[in-house]
């Protein structure tokens, strides 16, 4: 056996090592008793191709996952939920199937054999198991990511708007306030009866998570306007925020619905840019017309 081989079953080795503590860590700290037994399923298969790799390797090659990480990772599942969070381990399984591919063409026999069974299992089953995770967070995903998208989009072109009308950040952040709670009471109620219109068993559920999602975008983004005199600034500011909301949710939906992540947030970019510049040019021309900058600052 060559040491390129070698050392490419000690890396395997190491990565299915890894997952087989981190889906035990996960699954001893798992109060539902469905999702434990899931976990711990997947703790299993990952310890049974850790197996195969050490004994290919010919010495023992687990190595340990820092307490941080562990920590981390399970902070991650409380807040984000276990269906990204296991995605989020999973995300690397292509780029390892594809190197066990390459690697079993240096086996034979039964050991091709074994390799073959854990691509299957990489593949197909560990799917499988995600599919059954039933968490209320992504049941509720596409109502939070309506109220987010909207609330982005609209509150910065109204922020935008008076940019280019007035001077008087008070003036632009009240606005943003007043036009986001009017729309998020008008988003809930949509969801509501679109989620009643689907058949959802909760209709009142993915109203709110609509509404509060649109109404903490708008707080976030107005924000900046209460804080500094600058409207240029203040808008600098909300801007930046609005990016940094889109980036998390636009990976959030990436790794929940296995989507190119530059790619949709490059689209949704364009368009909270591409609705901040048409709301400026026609705030500041009613401006001009109307004579507001004179009348209110």
């Amino acid at each position: 056996m060559s040491s390129t081989a070698s050392s490419l079953e000690e890396a395997f080795c190491r990565d299915e090592y890894k997952d087989y503590i981190i889906y035990k860590y996960l699954a001893e700290r798992e109060a539902d008793e469905e999702r434990r037994k899931l976990l711990m399923t997947m703790a299993e298969q990952e310890y049974r191709h850790y197996e195969f790799w050490k004994r290919l390797n010919g010495r023992e090659c687990g190595v340990g996952v820092s307490k941080v990480a562990l920590i981390a990772i399970l902070l991650a599942r409380r807040v984000l939920g276990l269906t990204f969070t296991v995605k989020l381990l999973e995300r690397h399984e292509n780029e390892v199937i594809k190197a066990y591919k390459e690697y079993m063409e240096k086996l034979q026999g039964r050991e091709r054999e074994e390799l073959e069974s854990i691509i299957k299992e990489e593949e197909d089953h560990e799917k499988q198991l995600l599919s059954q995770i039933n968490d209320r967070i992504v049941r509720y995903l596409g109502f939070v990511a309506l109220g987010l998208a909207d609330a982005i989009v609209e509150i910065t072109g109204v922020h935008a708007g008076f940019l280019g009308a007035t001077a008087t950040t008070i003036v632009a952040g009240v606005a943003g306030l007043i036009v986001g709670l009017s729309a998020a009471i008008s988003m809930a109620a949509a969801a509501y009866l679109q989620a009643k219109h689907e058949g959802n068993e909760n209709p009142g559920a993915s109203a709110a998570a609509t509404g509060i999602a649109y109404f903490f975008a708008v707080v976030m983004l107005a924000l900046p306007y209460f804080i500094t005199h600058s409207n240029v600034l203040a808008f600098i500011a909300s801007v930046a925020i609005a990016v940094a909301m889109v980036a998390f949710f636009t990976y959030y939906s990436s790794v929940i619905n296995d989507s190119d992540f530059k790619r949709e947030l490059a689209e949704s970019l364009g368009v909270l840019f591409g609705t901040a510049a048409a709301a400026y040019i026609f705030g500041d021309v009613l401006g001009s017309i109307f004579g507001i900058k004179e009348i209110i600052g």
